[in-house]
């Protein structure tokens, strides 16, 4: 089965936002990736509300009719968003104000009081859950004991090392095998923890085939690729790419099994 895609339209409200203006507006760049099939909608609510706004959860939430995960770091802010707008999931993230994106997986360990607190009364509000962590053990299980119904696990690492030449050969094609074998392995051990796997950071139309043929990743959430592409031809065709390159990445793993 193909992995659904969630396209995070940030960056429509990021132009937006530059001008303080009504458009480009992000429920009508969402209704146009719903009606390419994307599968779902991914934004990021951030404490200095950079790009999307409050008003625009609550509005999203009503005009979508596919699926809406809603990005945010584990504060009594942003929970109580959350509990009110009630969106399909919330994927909880780390989050720095100095930071461009973010920077890494949340460090469920080293915050697992705060982690579970959220995803308790996010579950308590009928929302399902999902957290953002790099792809490693100790993340999966603290993720697991503290609710969550699925992680997301950080590309962040493998997308870095199939940047330029130098991933095709030698030691970058090396680096990028061994982090495709951490994801691989890493979506196993979720898989077996009973937590549903998603993937996504740093994703493009030329790296997203290879994890798209990792069986247990059933969920990509892609965003500065697509709205990239799209400023050169428009976000319609921009998501149909993006979903046949996942198409094409999971008929490699049935050719592979057959």
């Amino acid at each position: 089965m193909t992995a659904r895609l969630n396209v995070n339209i940030d960056h429509v409200a990021t132009i937006r936002q530059a001008r303080r203006a009504p458009e480009p507006s992000v429920v009508a760049a969402a209704l146009v990736c719903e009606q390419a099939g994307a599968d779902g909608i991914t934004i990021h609510l951030r404490g200095d509300r950079r790009h999307i706004q409050d008003a625009d959860v609550y509005v999203l939430r009503q005009a979508l009719t596919t699926y809406l995960n809603v990005e945010l770091a584990t504060t009594e802010e942003m929970i109580k968003v959350a509990t009110q707008a009630r969106p399909d999931a919330v994927s909880l993230v780390p989050e720095s104000p100095n930071e461009i994106t973010t920077e890494g997986g949340l460090d469920v360990r080293a915050n697992f009081d705060a982690v579970r607190a959220a995803v308790e009364q996010l579950r308590a509000a009928s929302v399902f859950v999902s957290i953002f962590i790099d792809p490693d053990g100790a993340q999966i299980a603290a993720a697991r004991d503290a609710g969550a119904q699925q992680v997301e696990l950080c590309t962040a690492a493998y997308a870095e090392a199939t940047l330029g030449a130098a991933g095709l050969h030698g030691a970058g094609a090396e680096r990028v095998a061994q982090e495709l074998h951490r994801l691989r392995e890493a979506a196993m051990l979720a898989t077996q923890s009973g937590l549903q796997v998603a993937a996504g950071h740093g994703l493009t139309y030329r790296n997203v085939g290879a994890v798209a043929a990792i069986h247990e990743i059933h969920e990509f959430n892609i965003g500065h690729n697509i709205i990239a592409r799209a400023v050169l031809v428009g976000l319609e065709r921009a998501v149909t790419e993006m979903r046949a390159a996942i198409r094409r990445g999971a008929k490699t793993l049935t050719h592979e099994r057959t």
